[in-house]
């Protein structure tokens, strides 16, 4: 049985708390053929935006990834176009777009809902860039939400924030204090969210959770209207020792719920090597059907490099494929060299 909500015992007794430990083609399933946006440019330091890890666009506008909850229950990272006006700074106006039925609601994208109650603002805001450390302060409407949507919303702000470059660790306030715990059913805020909280936590039956590794793997779901888009899942494994490894083989074998989300990569693929050098993870992957030349899905790899760099420290992945490195995706994007994570995914119209 798949369970997607965490347990709350689990979570108290130091489960997710503590970080996550670093460490034709038939690679493709051709259920999501279907075309995604492509690789966006990974943001470098010195670039306009880069220490708030939102990219500005020609003419003023401002591309930022926000964390929304689908039809289907799932967050997914959506990213938005938005202006960012004099004095706005795009940490707290990305909070003010995820508030329910909020001013920006017009510009989020059908079958996708914010999840901070409704009348919620953001009354303070704060970034110590030393500590990477962002605090937030709700006002009194925050808390009045459904509890068993609580965890959602915690998963929310802390995955939406961290996404900024710079940012590793969040803080909730509420109405002057620090929260100790989510209003509702408890959560515990003790210390700074970090990623290590999951996302759209799952595990398959027999798992032990006190003897488990939990992996964040990107799979492929569709909206009504056919566009495909990512979700990320943050699953409980087996304890292990490589957690990129892991990663990769849960990745290949498959979402638990085959109904909503969609694998990438087919089942007789296996990962024939794992090697991380300094910030750079090799991944070098051996398929019997993969022919020299031939162009891979930009889907797949994308969501390939998305989970390895989530899953370690690095910040490069060099693909891999029976050895060779002269990848070629469908978008005509070369992954001859290590590539970074894109900044932006899913740019779903609204």
């Amino acid at each position: 049985m798949v369970q997607k909500r965490w347990i709350r015992g689990a979570v108290l007794s130091g489960v997710l708390v503590l970080p996550i430990l670093t460490a034709g083609c038939g690679l493709f399933s051709q259920e999501t053929s279907k075309s995604i946006d492509p690789p966006q440019v990974e943001v470098k330091e010195g670039v306009d935006g880069a220490e708030t890890g939102q990219v500005v666009l020609p003419g003023g506008d401002t591309q930022m990834t926000v964390y929304l909850e689908d039809r289907n229950g799932y967050l997914a990272p959506i990213s938005l176009q938005t202006t960012l006006g004099t004095n706005e700074v795009a940490a707290q106006k990305a909070l003010e777009m995820m508030v329910e039925n909020g001013a920006y609601a017009s510009q989020l994208p059908e079958d996708f809902r914010a999840v901070i109650p409704q009348g919620t603002q953001i009354k303070s805001y704060k970034y110590d860039k030393e500590q990477k450390l962002a605090t937030v302060e709700f006002s009194e409407p925050f808390a009045s939400y459904n509890p068993q949507d609580e965890r959602t919303i915690v998963e929310a702000i802390t995955w939406t924030l961290t996404a900024m470059t710079g940012i590793e660790g969040v803080e909730i306030w509420y109405e002057g204090a620090k929260l100790p715990e989510m209003p509702q059913d408890g959560f515990p805020l003790d210390d700074k969210l970090t990623r290590a909280v999951g996302i759209n936590i799952e595990a398959a039956e027999g798992v032990n959770y006190a003897q488990s590794t939990p992996v964040t793997l990107y799979f492929s779901a569709q909206t009504l209207s056919d566009e495909q888009y990512y979700v990320p899942v943050t699953r409980l494994v087996a304890r292990s020792s490589s957690p990129t490894q892991a990663a990769l083989e849960q990745l290949i074998s498959g979402p638990l719920n085959k109904k909503e989300l969609t694998s990438v990569i087919l089942p007789d693929v296996q990962v024939k090597n794992i090697v991380q050098d300094g910030d750079v993870v090799t991944v070098d992957l051996e398929d019997e059907g993969y022919q020299g030349g031939q162009k891979l899905p930009a889907e797949m790899l994308q969501a390939l490099v998305l989970s390895v760099t989530e899953n370690s420290n690095a910040t490069t992945v060099q693909i891999k494929v029976n050895g060779e490195s002269d990848v070629v995706d469908t978008a005509n994007n070369s992954y001859s060299e290590p590539v970074g994570r894109p900044h932006h995914v899913n740019a779903i119209k609204s």
